[in-house]
């Protein structure tokens, strides 16, 4: 193989470069290649049997060649032809020949310019396979290794047979693996003749497989006479280092962008694992403090505090068990707790010299050693002064043991993890707080009175800035009806919560007035207004203006329902009989956006009716909205009349199989009907003469009903309450008994002058009438009505006799 072919625009001699004569003894040319016609540029037959001396420029340069020591031989020298266009420098080449015959020497002469860049090339590849820098191999046909330059001693492709590992194959010098992808390229190379550049692949040798080993390869095809391929050249540089330095910032970039995205301690743990597996090692623990994955401040970390492992990962999937697995309390010894304090990884880079100093200690065997591993590294898991765990990584045997540089990038990293875990840490408190809250401030989730069993659900969102704004209530109000409220707040966090807090109880207020949904929700627009400007004082949004809310209230003596909306989507009304659809309720301005006045709908229900009222996400249609009057529409087909929570329970199933970001309320009313038998009325003229007559009624009511204890104090409450609005409102009276868990008595007029309540003087002859009613009654009250108003009183019902 001829070594100017490996520099690109020159190939080998060419047979116009170079003649060859044959000369006897005497320097007399017996023979001669066509080529030395065309160089001296006479005919070869008047070459033949000439001097060889008579063909150059100086006669004396034929002797001088020949003179030469014959340790020189090939002798060579610079010498000028006799040639037809002048003198032409040649290269003289003189090589003796043995033998008998008369022909002595042979003779090549080759044109000037073409010898030097002969020359040039063999240098140029002396220089090559003389240095160590670059690496530089030669490979025939079979890519067996023919030629390579002298490697530094680690890094030579083997020692044993041949020298340097000539004559043997790639899949002899390095591990299968590497050598298979390094054959492939050069096969390429040597089958379509395009050059390689620059190809970072392992090759790592394969008598020392677990040490890395990094190449960058060039090749080329190598080529002869007409086109024939001689092999493969090869030229390759070590960038371990360099290529284990991009690897370890590759790393610690991912690190850096994917630590922190969740906002969960245990997914933050979990990530990590997964980053340093197997990129960075074969087997990684990550351990939390029970503090620190609950959301509480991790404090002082002392000697046997107990870790959580949050995580554990291995890069073939299977946890040894021999050390501990996910889940896991552990509690470590003094040794460990100081090393986790003090802040820096602590290597292990042989375990097996580690074995017989614990090799009494079931609880350090368990936490660091392993077969599968050779070597071993902790880093403590610190953010702000607190220690939040740590995370243990292991190394197997075919891998190289952790040293500084991998400690320098661990703790890197560790340090962010130990930040993103502590974010989240701080982010489950606040949202673990905020939802406290927020389940503080709702009702009991089920709720069973005479007008209605209810059941209540609040879904928290996956978030904190889910979290805070959705919220349900049921309120018991007089004569034996039942307010249903649910709404949303704008904002998130512990600021929502406190804002729904503030409208629950302003709505709870409002409800003691007793006003109709739509004038209610008039009063609370205005609270919303003068609290929007309490909340920013400039003007702002806050988190109230914008909030959504409807009221209902449910009147079991008639059975209708009169329901009033601010913003908020109507309810899904499941009948009993079959059927479900939303009521048609226009939504209305949201709160504090002085859109006022709301318009109120009144739906006629039968017992076992259910109405469906949901907020926030799962109020809109891709939340869940169409889903529910479907299941309920599905539920009414039963007819079996399931427990209202078992419902609700099975209604959200679908919802939260992928909980949205923000949260949810689902507040479910299966509503009952006052039995007629249940309730008495009577109306009567404005005559003071009649309340004699009315204390009769009411005794003879409550005798049918059983309730005779209750008949003298009812006649008395009758009897003042008729007498004071026949005296002041005018007539008629309307008088009417409920008898439900308690006995209601009403007593309506049209007057719309709400009596008060006063302390009488000692010389007063009157004002003693509803203080002597307060005293004798559970509750007592009055609300305003379409005529006038209606004044109404509770007692409790002897024991056993409520229904």
């Amino acid at each position: 193989m001829s070594s100017s072919g490996l520099v690109p625009g020159s190939g080998p001699d060419r047979p116009e470069d170079c003649a060859l004569l044959v000369l006897d003894d005497a320097g007399t040319v017996l023979a001669c290649t066509g080529v030395a016609a065309e160089l001296l540029g006479i005919p070869a037959a008047r070459i033949n049997g000439r001097g060889v001396g008579e063909l150059l420029t100086e006669p004396g340069d034929w002797a001088r060649l020949r003179g030469l020591a014959p340790d020189d031989l090939p002798r060579s020298m610079r010498a000028s032809l006799r040639g037809a266009g002048g003198p032409a420098p040649v290269q003289l080449d003189l090589l003796p020949l043995d033998g008998t015959l008369p022909a002595r020497f042979l003779l090549r002469m080759t044109a000037a310019g073409v010898a030097d860049r002969r020359e040039e090339n063999e240098a140029l590849v002396g220089a090559l396979f003389s240095q160590s820098g670059i690496g530089l191999a030669i490979h025939d046909t079979e890519l067996r290794l023919m030629r390579v330059n002298p490697l530094p001693g680690d890094l030579r492709p083997g020692r044993a047979g041949r020298a340097g590992g000539l004559g043997r194959r790639i899949g002899e010098l390095l591990v299968p693996e590497d050598a298979a992808v390094v054959e492939a390229q050069l096969r390429r190379v040597a089958t379509t003749g395009e050059p390689l550049i620059d190809f970072v692949t392992s090759a790592r040798l394969a008598r020392a497989p677990e040490r890395d080993r990094t190449i960058s390869l060039s090749a080329l095809r190598l080529s002869g006479a007409k086109g024939a391929v001689r092999g493969v050249a090869v030229t390759f540089t070590d960038v371990t280092e360099h290529e284990r330095a991009r690897k370890h910032a590759a790393l610690v970039g991912t690190a850096a962008s994917a630590l922190g995205r969740s906002l969960e301690v245990s997914r933050n743990a979990q990530v990590l694992a997964d980053l340093l597996v197997p990129a960075f090692a074969d087997l990684a623990a990550v351990d939390i403090t029970e503090a620190v994955l609950v959301g509480e401040e991790p404090g002082a970390f002392a000697t046997g505090a107990p870790l959580c492992r949050a995580a554990a990962v291995a890069a073939d999937g299977e946890w040894p068990d021999e050390l501990y697995p996910s889940g896991s309390v552990i509690r470590v010894r003094g040794y460990e707790s100081d090393r986790l304090r003090l802040g820096s990884a602590v290597i292990v880079a042989d375990l097996d010299e580690l074995r017989p100093r614990i090799a009494d200690d079931p609880d350090r065997i368990r936490l660091v050693l392993t077969d599968r591993a050779a070597s071993y590294m902790v880093v403590p898991l610190q953010a702000r002064g607190h220690v939040l765990g740590a995370v243990s990584v292991w190394r197997g045997r075919d891998r190289a043991p952790f040293d500084a540089q991998d400690a320098a990038v661990a703790e890197d990293i560790g340090s962010r993890a130990a930040l993103a875990i502590d974010n989240a840490r701080r982010y489950t408190r606040e949202r673990r707080t905020a939802e406290t809250l927020q389940r503080s401030l709702l009702p009991r989730p089920q709720l069973k009175v005479t007008a209605a069993e209810t059941a209540g659900i609040y879904v928290p969102g996956r978030t904190l800035a889910g979290t805070g704004g959705s919220w349900f209530d049921v309120i018991t109000l007089s004569s034996s009806r039942v307010a249903f409220v649910v709404g949303h707040v704008r904002g998130y966090g512990l600021n929502a919560a406190a804002t729904m807090g503030s409208l629950r109880t302003a709505v709870r207020t409002l409800c003691d007035l007793d006003p109709p949904p739509d004038e209610l929700l008039t009063h609370l627009d205005d609270l919303v207004v003068r609290f929007a400007e309490d909340e920013q004082p400039g003007g702002g949004e806050g988190t109230v203006r914008g909030a959504s809310c409807l009221y209902a209230v449910y009147d079991p003596v008639s059975a209708r329902c009169k329901m009033a909306s601010a913003g908020h989507a109507a309810p899904v009304l499941a009948r009993a009989a079959g059927g479900a659809a939303r009521v048609e309720l226009p939504a209305g301005p949201a709160l504090g956006r002085e859109g006022a006045p709301f318009e109120p709908v009144e739906v006629e229900l039968a017992p076992g009716d259910l109405l469906a009222f949901a907020a926030g996400s799962l109020s809109t249609e891709s939340g869940g909205s169409g889903h529910m009057a479907e299941f309920l529409g599905k539920e009414a087909a039963r007819g079996a009349g399931r427990p209202v929570p078992e419902i609700g329970r099975e209604m959200l199933v679908p919802f939260l199989a992928e909980p949205p970001d923000d949260d949810a309320a689902l507040l479910l009313a299966r509503v009952a009907v006052t039995r007629e038998d249940a309730v008495a009325a009577w109306e009567f003229p404005a005559d003071v003469k009649l309340v004699a007559q009315a204390r009769a009624e009411i005794a003879r009511q409550l005798t049918r009903w059983g309730l005779d204890d209750l008949v003298f104090t009812t006649e008395l409450i009758v009897s003042e309450l008729l007498t004071n609005a026949i005296r002041y409102a005018g007539g008629p009276v309307g008088v009417r008994l409920i008898r439900d868990h308690r006995l209601v008595c009403e007593v309506s007029d049209p007057s719309q002058t709400q009596p008060h309540l006063r302390r009488a003087r000692v010389t007063d002859e009157g004002g003693r009438g509803l203080f002597l009613i307060a005293q004798l009654t559970h509750r007592w009250g009055s609300r305003y009505t379409a005529s006038g108003k209606t004044l109404w009183t509770e007692q409790l019902l002897p024991e056993g006799l409520g229904q």
